[in-house]
């Protein structure tokens, strides 16, 4: 086969385009480690980074991309198929063969949060397919990636359908998609990479499982490596490829390594005794499932291949372990992820001298009873740690609380609200699923609906062709009142903001206590539900804002944990800071629906404005403004003990509030008794 150097023009600006040298990054050799074995090995799954700002996530993923060797693929494929791969070659290449191979550098497709689910995987030209009766595939993102890297930036942040999409593309390597009756699949194989800020809200469970490493990465606390980062960065600054000149050798030597690591990989093996070792750590630690057992075996053998040997050993199986089992170790909501490095230690070395010791016993150098005696001096040595979970103190089954949805929205997409969203009053990129169709309100539609509009046109085509003149090629004969548009059904996002009395009346027979354990129960449910959250609480003369809204239920528990408790109670304060933060998220964030959650005993004795003597009456004038402004809000009372005032239940009616008493979250049969709360 016969060569060809890429022409084009697009790829020639691209690769002019300066890049900060993978080489040149300081520090962070956990995460640089993870992402150079997914390039030597593809197979392993991909990597989930997660850390604070700052910390050179996107920078090292565009360096990785520019390190990697050039791939060869077919000349004109859309999909890049490899020339050496006959058995992943999409239609178009089975078909014409190759007779030529072009090389190009490895792409990299970065996937914006906002994308639509036709954007990632693909779809047909509905318009050429009904014009000309033509099946014709227009390639998403997915394909864009084929042989390549996706990345995907603040993926706790993507939607959990899309989330699945990639992680099943990823796995299989194909992506299949079906719309309208028609089925494409072409190859899909890439390196997906999510990065993420984990307190901007955390990923599933379910989907952190199926990243198959991950690391958590720290900014650098040594003066003397910022200082080293700055110089360097300053330096690329000034002079982009003068610096990258200076790195030149040192991304030669690492990109040679790569594929000498990629040679090696098949040759590399792993004993029963390796194999051994890593289901004993899934099952120390309590992993659920296989993934995390077969993603250690690919990762220990591409440390092996990296480092230039043919043998596992039990170093590449503890660095194996501290990428995959970070984020795969049991845990309750609100609980962090992490890894205890020394029981990791702890367990190799035990489980290394207990099969040591039953290979001395087989040969018969070492007596039975002093191996038995070993390994239940072994076990009872290193007792697991006792969980670290968080029990809500009065609620075990949270209630369902959800506001008012509207019949149409462009706010970003929750789990716990449905919305009907027409066509004309939909987002630029429409979202959902597909529930009826439309005649369209403008020219074009955005979102046509194929089905419906075939319908519409069956009965009049014998007619029509009839009209036309003789020798019409088109398949089907569409008129403008025969097209539809489709209404799509969304869930939408709520934000729920906790309003908290933390006067010294809730320190009184543990109403605190209390209130904290029924908020925190609430936090699961948002959590499920993947709600925004916020909480103020009121105490002393004034109300603060202890966490802004965020999808970060973790930092709203670990606010409300820390909350003191003592003063009086400025109610009328803590509704109008509410007032104030729904006004100013709603703003950015339109269509989003709001939930107040107050929980208080109602007893307010500090009037916002100076002049004002009656609370109640002023509790009553916000209550009145936040109904108007259709802020949904549930009242939960806490007020305990024989002489009780009532004044929660007042506070309830004026803002048009659910009103719940804190001693019924206590009750099973009121567990999920909240589904709406009505303004």
């Amino acid at each position: 086969m016969s060569r060809e150097a890429p022409t084009s023009a697009r790829r020639a600006v691209l690769d002019r385009r300066p890049v900060f040298p993978f080489s040149a990054l300081v520090g962070q050799e956990r995460m640089k480690r993870a992402l150079l074995l997914n390039t030597i090995n593809p197979r392993i799954g991909g990597v989930l980074i997660r850390g604070e700002k700052g910390t050179a996530k996107s920078t090292a993923v565009r360096a990785l991309a520019n390190l990697l060797p050039e791939i060869e693929v077919m000349p004109g494929c859309a999909f890049a198929c490899d020339p050496a791969a006959p058995d992943t070659w999409c239609d178009g290449c089975r078909a014409a063969g190759a007779s030529t191979v072009s090389t190009r550098r490895v792409p990299l497709v970065e996937l914006p949060v906002g994308a639509t689910e036709d954007r990632v995987v693909g779809t047909l030209d509905l318009e050429r397919a009904i014009k000309q009766g033509e099946r014709h595939f227009e390639p998403g993102l997915l394909a864009a990636a084929n042989r390549g890297i996706l990345y995907v930036d603040e993926v706790n942040l993507l939607n959990d359908h899309l989330v699945d999409v990639l992680l099943d593309a990823a796995a299989m390597g194909v992506n299949y998609v079906e719309r309208e009756g028609v089925s494409v699949q072409h190859p899909a194989q890439f390196l997906l990479v999510g990065t993420m800020n984990p307190e901007e809200g955390d990923l599933r469970p379910q989907l952190l499982d199926r990243f198959a490493l991950a690391v958590e990465v720290e900014g650098l606390g040594a003066p003397e490596d910022r200082a080293e980062v700055v110089r360097r960065r300053i330096a690329f600054e000034a002079d982009p490829l003068a610096f990258a000149a200076r790195w030149a050798d040192a991304e030669a030597a690492e990109r040679e390594r790569i594929l000498a690591a990629r040679a090696l990989l098949s040759d590399v093996r792993l004993d029963d005794r390796m194999l051994g070792l890593i289901t004993q750590l899934c099952c120390d630690f309590e992993v659920d499932g296989l993934r995390a057992d077969i993603v250690m075996y690919k990762t220990a053998l591409t440390l092996a291949a990296y480092a230039g040997r043919r043998l596992v050993t039990e170093g590449d199986v503890r660095d194996a372990a501290e990428l995959a089992l970070l984020h795969r170790r049991r845990r309750q909501p609100f609980e962090q992820p992490g890894l205890d490095r020394d029981r990791l230690d702890e367990r190799i070395q035990d489980y290394m001298q207990r099969t040591a010791d039953e290979a001395e016993d087989e040969a018969g150098d070492a007596p039975t009873s002093s191996t038995s005696q070993d390994e239940g001096e072994g076990s009872d040595e290193n007792p697991q740690p006792p969980d670290q979970v968080f029990a809500p103190s009065r609620t075990s089954v949270p209630p369902h609380l959800a506001a008012p949805a509207p019949r149409r929205s462009s706010a970003p997409r929750g789990r716990r609200s449905k919305a009907i969203v027409l066509p004309w009053q939909a987002p630029v990129t429409p979202v959902g699923p597909y529930v009826r169709s439309l005649v369209p309100r403008e020219p074009r539609p955005r979102d046509w609906a194929f089905d419906a509009t075939l319908r519409a046109a069956a009965p009049h085509q014998r007619g029509r062709r009839a009209s036309r003149a003789a020798g019409t090629q088109t398949a089907v004969l569409l008129e403008r009142q025969d097209l539809r548009e489709k209404v799509r059904e969304t869930r939408l996002t709520n934000l729920i903001l906790f309003v908290v009395d933390a006067s010294g009346s809730m320190a009184a027979r543990d109403r605190m206590a209390a209130a904290k354990g029924a908020v925190v129960s609430l936090l699961l449910d948002a959590y499920r539900k993947r709600d925004q959250v916020g909480l103020i609480a009121f105490r002393g003369r004034s109300a603060e804002l202890l966490l802004p809204p965020t999808s970060s239920v973790d930092l709203a528990e670990v606010r409300l944990r820390e909350l003191p408790t003592g003063g009086r109670t400025p109610l009328a304060h803590g509704l109008d800071l509410a007032r104030q933060t729904v006004e100013r998220y709603l703003r950015g964030r339109p269509g989003t629906l709001p939930l107040l959650v107050v929980v208080s005993d109602g007893r307010a004795n500090v009037p916002l404005a100076a002049e004002q003597r009656d609370c109640l009456t002023e509790v009553q004038t916000l209550g009145a403004d936040l109904q108007r402004r259709q802020i949904a809000a549930v009242v939960i009372d806490s007020e305990a003990g024989p002489l009780q005032l009532g004044m929660a239940a007042e506070m309830a009616a004026a803002l048009g509030a659910r009103y719940l008493r804190l001693d019924d979250l206590d009750a099973e049969r009121l567990a999920g008794a909240v589904r709406e709360a009505r303004a």
